[in-house]
């Protein structure tokens, strides 16, 4: 996948907004104002030695470390809570991984929200 695949993905899962909470060379993508994947632009103050395309998504503990362990295109996320979070370099990996990841992490943001709000997404 490429940067602009991996945003038209992500905003193609219902209810999801983006924003540039920190500034231009991040995109956080939202559900009911929860972020679960941050999108690296490349360049500014986020930007890594290696500079390869990577995005950051919210995980299950279980599952982040799962993924670390099977994938050296997984890392702890640089920014964020490693223990929630993993840097995943999506150009080194098959489309499917990354569009299923994506949708992962969508899902936990959806199993946290309330029953109430929930139910707009069930079946996604």
């Amino acid at each position: 996948m490429n940067i602009e695949q991996v945003r038209e993905y992500t905003m193609s899962l219902p209810g999801v907004t983006e924003d540039q909470p920190f500034g231009d060379d991040i995109i956080t993508f939202r559900l009911e104002g929860k972020i679960f994947v941050c999108l690296w632009l490349g360049g500014g103050k986020h930007d890594m030695q290696d500079s390869e395309p990577r995005l950051a998504l919210k995980l299950t503990p279980e599952r982040n470390e799962e993924l670390r362990e099977k994938f050296s295109a997984v890392i702890p996320a640089y920014h964020w809570n490693k223990k929630h979070w993993s840097d995943v370099y999506y150009a080194q990996l098959d489309d499917s991984l990354v569009q299923e990841w994506i949708r992962e992490s969508y899902h936990l943001i959806v199993s946290k929200l309330p029953k109430a709000v929930r139910q707009k997404y069930i079946k996604q």
